[in-house]
């Protein structure tokens, strides 16, 4: 009789903290999962007659069940981690192929121009870009910090060009070397054509002479 008493007890008690922890707990995924463990354990209590009767023990059904549970929530927070970094690398993977098309378009638009108005060529853009907006010709000045323009001296017909070494052209003080080579001029007509502010531009002269 002490038995069923005490067995009646424990039900009755687990139930009284069941509904408190079902209030405490906030309304998430996790809530589900709770509701489960709860579930099991009611049910492993009721059936504790049955237990004893086949000689089982509770506690390793309980911490079986237990393992089970945390070992989905593992697999879960893996998968999700997972899911989270292939979008990551799609994204980058993404954001790099627009700059290098971005890059193709200004050097189509300018290379005609620059050839025409002072001799030279880009060869090289690299775009700085601020934040992971999505980037359009329309929000490229916005989202622009700085862009790295290398040129070349540009050469008629179709010879080749001799390779020197890299002349890295200071816009304040130009040296004899770069006399020629009109700067603000160059930084003037690709702000033209791009739409680009002038001060986040910075040339840099390869090969060729002046």
């Amino acid at each position: 009789m002490d038995v069923l008493i005490e067995w009646v007890t424990q039900i009755i008690i687990f139930l009284l903290l069941a509904s408190v922890v079902d209030l405490l707990v906030p309304a998430t995924s996790m809530k589900k999962y709770v509701k489960l463990v709860v579930g099991l354990i009611l049910i492993l209590l009721i059936l504790k007659p049955v237990f004893y009767l086949f000689d089982m023990d509770i506690r390793q059904a309980l911490e079986g069940s237990m393992e089970q549970i945390e070992s989905e929530q593992d697999e879960m927070v893996q998968t999700e981690n997972l899911m989270k970094t292939q979008k990551s690398e799609i994204q980058a993977s993404q954001h790099a192929y627009i700059l290098e098309q971005m890059a193709v378009q200004l050097k189509d638009l300018a290379n005609s121009s620059l050839q025409q108005e002072y001799e030279q060529e880009i060869i090289q853009i690299d775009l700085q870009i601020s934040g992971d907006a999505d980037l359009t010709y329309e929000n490229l000045d916005e989202n622009l910090d700085e862009i790295n323009v290398t040129l070349q001296e540009s050469q008629p017909g179709e010879g080749g060009v001799d390779a020197v070494e890299d002349v890295v052209i200071d816009t304040d003080e130009p040296s004899e070397e770069e006399v020629d080579l009109d700067v603000e001029g160059i930084k003037q007509l690709l702000q033209d054509l791009w739409d680009v502010e002038k001060e986040k531009i910075t040339i840099i002269g390869e090969g060729g002479s002046s």
